[in-house]
């Protein structure tokens, strides 16, 4: 029964001091920053939401190195709606490029916006 118990503990020990996997994206403060922009709707948040994009495509520090789904096309449409429109349309096409499966729907949202 002491030996049960002693290789239980032992094996605890091992999985507690393994490393935790590292996330797929680094988010930064995405959450906090596109929840406030949402509800408050002011360019105080606005410009706080893009920072934290501008951030998170600039340095990916997640496993994958790679710009977390639906970024750039979330801050290209930003970029694109406070008159910006090639660089926003820029970001669209680099999140078809990063992400095909994305490419139907960025596209008519591209089509859309060039109407």
């Amino acid at each position: 029964m002491k030996k049960i118990f002693a290789f239980t503990l032992w094996g605890l020990l091992f999985t507690a001091c393994a490393s935790t996997p590292k996330s797929l994206y680094s988010w930064n403060n995405y959450q906090d920053q596109a929840y406030d922009y949402v509800k408050n709707g002011t360019p105080e948040s606005l410009d706080k939401l893009m920072k934290t994009y501008q951030q998170m495509i600039d340095k990916q520090t997640g496993s994958r190195k790679v710009v977390p789904p639906g970024i750039c096309a979330d801050y290209g449409f930003l970029l694109y709606k406070q008159g910006k429109r090639e660089e926003g349309i820029s970001f669209l096409e680099k999140e078809m490029a990063l992400y095909p499966e994305s490419s139907v729907f960025i596209s008519r949202i591209i089509k859309n916006l060039e109407k």
